[in-house]
């Protein structure tokens, strides 16, 4: 039934302002539809990136996954903007000085928006 449905990721923000700020400038995402309390930005392949402002909560997992060419230069170019990337050393996950997971072969990293929801950064050919 949806298998042929564009999925859309919605995600809250405490502060709408600096969430826009964030995913046009750092991030890199082309503004879509604004109206009040919310914004939308368009990411690659008709994915879309839907921002609603509500008071902050605490996810504890992640909310958006960005499939990129080439893991190490994507995360290499957000730290040279500011971005910090999660550090993990756990059971199955140990990042590397950038942030960077080898995860059975597939690199992975997470970083934080400013809002607190959690980003991941995988390979298109994952």
């Amino acid at each position: 039934m949806l298998s042929k449905a564009v999925a859309m990721a919605t995600i809250p923000a405490e502060n709408l302002q600096r969430a826009a700020k964030f995913y046009k400038d750092v991030l890199g995402l082309k503004p879509g539809e604004a109206r009040e309390g919310a914004a939308s930005f368009e990411a690659g392949g008709g994915s879309t990136i839907f921002i609603y402002e509500r008071a902050r909560t605490k996810a504890e997992h992640t909310a958006i996954t960005f499939l990129v060419d080439d893991v190490e230069a994507t995360v290499k170019a957000l730290i040279a903007k500011g971005v910090k990337f999660e550090q993990y050393d756990m059971p199955g996950i140990k990042t590397n000085e950038l942030g960077i997971a080898d995860i059975g072969g597939m690199s992975a990293a997470w970083l934080t928006d400013p809002e607190g929801n959690i980003l991941a950064i995988i390979p298109a050919q994952a």
